[in-house]
């Protein structure tokens, strides 16, 4: 690699004594005597000064010589006082003038504020540039290398993306036997993109191709690309595909490519701008190199719909592998896979935890064993058990708990009986999630009590019933107010958005409505990975449609409620028994509630024998 030679100050300073010590050999040929200034005069008297320039201090000019021929020669002399002089003379002593050198305090009156303004600047550029590369290196890549032996990360990091493993199993055998494939005329996709929600393990897949195929590994974000200064992402991308093929074979890694790669055209301000140019030299690099050089281009994203078409096109990002969420046997692994440096005790079951935490992705699993592991640590365990692993999962479902949060008595009622009401209408309905625990005890920004319902298996399919009766369970916790206060608050707003969006989601974009039909009424998201993005349009139907899915949508709401309210009023004994027992104890376990039913069921069939 060609190498860059930085300028230092060095070179000035050793450049301005070069020259102080020529201009020093130079006087030294071109001498000057100088002469005392008693002397002066007795040659002044002899005759034998022909021309002198007189300055305030100092008299130069020229005398003629001792010997043969009276050559001219240059003196120079310090002038004394006058007076002072004739006395010194008519004592026959010997005397000079000298000038005091100011050479040095000369230099340094020039030279000491030169360098204060250097050192200043310096100092300055660096606070600005804030440890970064200096003006000169904007155009050299920001990639961080890792060479062969600084990769620990293998396969066996890896869980719950077994199927993206095998996809990229294919690669690596490229970089290790790559005439394998050339002998039969095939070439190596150019462009991998891994695409799926964050935190599935995208970045940690890449690095791990990189380590089992044992080559040097780039890794950057396509944020990195992008600066104020126009020209330098182009330059920075030419710059690392020039280093990839230096260390070819090798893996380029650009994450987050959404930031670079994003459709030309659409943005707010058009034109030219300078993220389409990096884009543009990035789509020229992947035509322009060899696949047989052994560069191989991975990128990740979570919002694939909103990438440059260009980018996708056979020749550049030809092949897709989705990273999805992990399934429950995906869970179990990844859970594995970080509990091995964790301490735990029997007690923790690790299938019951993948039980526990549906939807939740690699990182969101690293994240609960580690809470698991400072709350033993808070608790001073010698290992994690599985009762904080539990409160581990609250904490990130619910937030927080605040023990602390002073809620007055009527307050802390209604919140027992709304809660009590949403656990009595899920277990009394079928397909609906099983009631894992529920607390009055506030939790997060604004949760006063929350009802934990856990699924027994993934489920990727929902019928109608089910989501019906979804629905139900959520209006379960206002149904419960109304029986008991004759009156409703302000606690069923999160339940009311949920229940409204599904209700809406069955009329628009499932067809289960039976007055609209078979009809999908919604337009595709533009975000299928995200719950934010662009505004979603509105629906092409006619004002007597949309009339039609509003009065559709309050029918399910309605019906539902009031299905509610019958389940709990046959059930009143049990919501107040509950609501008590939450009261005093502030949280109750599944199986306790499950015991008050049966208790209550032995006692109606206890009074119909009787």
């Amino acid at each position: 690699m060609e190498k860059h030679h930085k300028f230092s100050i060095w070179y000035v300073l050793l450049g301005f004594w070069v020259v102080l010590i020529v201009q020093t050999y130079l006087a030294s040929l071109l001498a000057i005597q100088t002469i005392p200034y008693s002397q002066f005069l007795s040659l002044l008297k002899e005759g034998k000064i022909t021309e002198v320039a007189i300055s305030e201090n100092i008299i130069t000019g020229k005398m003629l010589s001792e010997g043969p021929g009276n050559r001219e020669k240059s003196f120079r002399t310090v002038r004394v006082d006058h007076e002072l002089s004739e006395l010194l003379k008519e004592h026959n002593v010997t005397f000079t003038g000298e000038v005091e050198s100011t050479f040095m305090r000369d230099l340094l009156s020039w030279l000491l504020p030169l360098l204060i303004f250097v050192g200043v600047w310096y100092y300055l550029v660096q606070r600005i540039q804030g440890g970064r590369p200096g003006f000169m290196t904007f155009g050299k890549t920001k990639a961080r290398i890792y060479m062969e032996n600084e990769l620990n990360v293998t396969f066996d990091d890896v869980a719950g993306v077994d199927e993206a493993k095998e996809e990229l199993q294919e690669i690596i055998e490229f970089l290790k036997t790559p005439n394998k494939f050339t002998a039969l005329g095939g070439k190596i996709p150019k462009g991998i993109l891994l695409v799926g929600p964050p935190g599935t393990g995208k970045t940690l897949l890449a690095k791990a191709v990189a380590g089992e195929s044992g080559v040097p590994f780039f890794s950057i974000s396509g944020s990195e690309f992008v600066e104020m200064f126009v020209g330098v992402g182009a330059a920075r991308v030419r710059d690392l595909f020039e280093q990839a093929k230096q260390k070819a074979p090798c893996i380029i890694f650009i994450d987050e490519l959404d930031a670079l790669g994003k459709a030309r055209g659409v943005g707010v301000t058009g034109g030219h701008d300078e993220r389409e140019q990096t884009l543009n030299q990035l789509l020229v690099e992947m035509d322009g190199f060899d696949p047989k050089v052994g560069i191989i281009i991975l990128a990740a994203t979570n919002r694939p719909e909103i990438l440059d078409p260009a980018l996708l096109r056979p020749g550049r990002f030809d092949r897709h592998i989705l990273v999805d969420r992990p399934d429950k046997k995906g869970r179990e692994d990844i859970l594995r896979v970080h509990l091995k440096n964790v301490k735990i005790d029997d007690t923790v079951d690790i299938e019951t935890l993948a039980d526990m935490t549906p939807g939740m992705v690699g990182a969101d699993l690293a994240n609960l064993v580690n809470e698991a592991a400072l709350l033993a640590a808070r608790r001073n365990k010698q290992a994690v058990s599985m009762a904080e692993f539990e409160e581990a999962v609250e904490r990130i479902l619910a937030g927080l708990e605040k023990k602390n949060r002073l809620i007055n008595p009527r307050e802390r009622e209604i919140v027992a009986y709304h809660e009590m009401g949403h656990a009595l209408v899920a277990l009394a309905l079928p397909g609906t999630d099983p009631v894992h625990k529920i607390s009055i005890i506030p939790r997060g920004v604004a949760a006063l009590g929350y009802t934990i319902q856990l699924p027994t298996e993934d489920r990727y399919l929902m019928t109608k019933t089910e989501l019906l009766n979804k629905i139900a369970s959520l209006l379960g916790g206002r149904a419960a107010e109304e029986i008991i206060f004759g009156d409703i608050s302000t606690g069923a707003h999160n339940d009311l958005a949920r229940a409204t969006d599904i209700a809406r989601s069955m009329v628009k974009e499932y067809g289960m409505s039976s007055s609209l039909g078979q009809i999908y009424l919604s337009r595709e998201k533009t975000n299928i990975f995200l719950d934010i993005g662009f505004p979603q349009p509105t629906g092409e139907y006619s004002e007597a449609t949309a009339q039609a899915i509003d009065d559709e949508v309050k029918k399910i709401i309605t019906e539902q409620y009031e299905r509610a309210l019958n389940l709990l009023r046959e059930q009143e004994p049990i919501l107040r028994e509950g609501a008590r027992l939450l009261l005093e104890k502030e949280k109750l376990e599944r199986e306790e509630i499950v015991a008050l039913i049966e208790k209550s069921r032995k006692e109606k069939e206890g009074e119909a024998s009787a």
